[in-house]
């Protein structure tokens, strides 16, 4: 007996010097515990126990518990409870327990259990022994409504309840009162749906901003998982056509769904049968977009009809005429979208990307019609209105693209021609100077190669210490002057600024030595 007890209380040691830790009890409060508690546990492991030893016992540790409740509040100390008042809960729990077993009649014990549960919040040990206390009481019809109550109010299972009520019945069939209860749960419950049938039907979404038609959307991705729900899809689709026909996501939406739309079987069993498919797809889905842009022409919808012809023309394909279509058809709508929103900064940051997609075209030769009949026109009239953006980092690469071009079709005079039209409007890149070096390196010319640096740092770019570190090495080539070095040695350091003139000046020292 005496192993027992020195177990049960060494047991309790971490809890109690919780307590003293966090300042919840005092040294001399946990030795009195301790004693009290040696004392108790001494009473339960007698040969001859009394229920008045366990109803103490008990009595004493909700005391523990009430004292740590106070004095956390006193202290405004929250923590720790799973290390404090749990092990003190489960203790009384298993005391409950050991005292309900012994006593198995004594249907006061269960219900003080029961309390205890509830006051405790162990809502989840409540089914426990209620089904404990029915196991052995089934005869007392008010234990049954008992527990079924506590299963609705308590624990909110209707589902519990009805099967609790559903067994009382069994053993007591002619008891009023259980019908009459049972009677009176399955209306609270009928109440309950009706409620919620009606705060749900009287419940508006508010769909504030412009994330509107997104979220009808979301709604509608969410829907298609499920293969039983077309009626539900039909109906969400129909609610965004009506309602969120302002808002260019829908009409982004509904477009890019004709690309997903089925085709017919005996055109996919061949190659040209499934570049017909798509392309009649792909028409069906501009379509929409050239209703959308009547219906609601504005920057974000243009800008969405944009990135379609952009993905499209991305697509990877071995079909010639798709190829061809792509490019032609991303290139009228750019255009086109230009005219109208010549400073819109969405379009124009858009911009140099389908100029490199549709060059790229251009320079490969994939797209013969284009090249043939509409790439000069084209290509004029959109970098044209690209110099003209508001953006100035725009600006500064449609200048180095047009440069690029010039070069591409017209060779070395045309692109000449265009850096001398275009130097004289601001702003200008170090790109769009390098670029032209490259090209004035191709026809070796040095002379006009040392002349556009000294251009270059004439207009405040001489913070680039790699470009001064390129004019020494032209100066020092054939048909540089090698005696000019020194000078620009010396405008470099003059100018350069920090980490700059030590990565110059490393550099430079490789240069001289030959390891550069």
């Amino acid at each position: 007996m005496a192993e027992v007890v020195q177990q049960r209380i060494e047991e309790r040691i971490p809890e109690l010097e919780q307590l003293q830790r966090v300042g919840l009890f005092t040294k001399k409060e946990v030795k009195c515990i301790i004693k009290r508690t040696t004392a108790l546990e001494y009473k339960l492991h007698r040969a001859i126990i009394n229920k008045e030893d366990f109803i103490a016992y008990i009595q004493y540790e909700i005391n523990i518990l009430e004292l740590v409740k106070k004095r956390r509040a006193h202290i405004h100390y929250q923590f720790k409870r799973e290390e404090i008042e749990f092990p003190i809960i489960h203790r009384i729990n298993s005391i409950f327990r050991r005292a309900t077993n012994k006593w198995k009649d004594d249907v006061q014990l269960w219900l003080s259990h029961v309390a205890f549960c509830k006051k405790w919040a162990t809502k989840g040990q409540i089914s426990k022994v209620f089904s404990a206390m029915l196991a052995i009481h089934p005869d007392k019809s008010a234990l049954w409504i008992m527990a079924a109550k506590s299963e609705l109010e308590d624990r909110d299972s209707s589902e519990s309840a009805r099967h609790l009520f559903l067994r009382a019945l069994r053993f007591h069939p002619n008891n009023k009162k259980v019908y009459q209860e049972y009677f009176r749960m399955e209306l609270l419950h009928s109440e309950k749906l009706r409620r919620q049938k009606k705060d749900l039907e009287m419940a508006e979404i508010d769909l504030v901003g412009e994330n509107e038609a997104e979220f009808v959307i979301s709604l509608l991705n969410i829907a298609a998982i499920f293969d039983f729900t077309k009626e539900i899809q039909d109906s969400i689709l129909q609610d965004l056509q009506t309602n969120f026909t302002e808002d260019s996501l829908t009409w982004d939406f509904m477009a890019k769904r004709e690309l997903d739309a089925p085709g017919v079987g005996e055109e996919l069993q061949t190659a040209k049968g499934r570049a017909s498919d798509v392309n009649r797809r792909e028409e069906r889905c501009c379509q929409v977009y050239e209703e959308g842009v009547k219906s609601l022409n504005s920057e974000p919808m243009w800008t969405r009809y944009v990135a379609f012809c952009l993905e499209r023309l991305k697509r990877k394909t071995n079909v010639q005429d798709l190829k061809e279509k792509h490019t032609l058809t991303t290139f009228f709508v750019y255009v086109f979208t230009g005219m109208g929103f010549q400073q819109r900064k969405e379009l124009k940051i858009s911009f140099t990307v389908l100029v490199r997609n549709v060059k790229y075209c251009i320079q490969s030769r994939c797209c013969p019609v284009l090249y043939l009949h509409h790439a000069n026109t084209f290509f004029l009239c959109v970098y044209q209105r690209g110099l003209l953006s508001a953006v100035a980092a725009v600006a500064m690469e449609m200048k180095e693209l047009y440069l690029d071009w010039s070069y591409s079709t017209g060779e070395y005079k045309k692109a000449r021609k265009t850096f001398k039209s275009l130097q004289e409007i601001r702003p200008l890149s170090k790109a769009f100077f390098t670029r032209m070096i490259e090209i004035e390196k191709k026809q070796l010319k040095t002379l006009c190669v040392i002349t556009y640096y000294i251009f270059f740092f004439s207009l405040y770019f001489y913070v680039f210490e790699d470009l001064w570190l390129q004019y020494i090495q032209e100066e020092m080539g054939p048909g540089g002057k090698p005696e000019n070095c020194g000078k620009i040695h010396w405008r470099a350091m003059k100018f350069l600024e920090g980490e700059s003139v030590e990565r110059f000046t490393s550099r430079y020292t490789l240069l001289q030595t030959g390891h550069l």
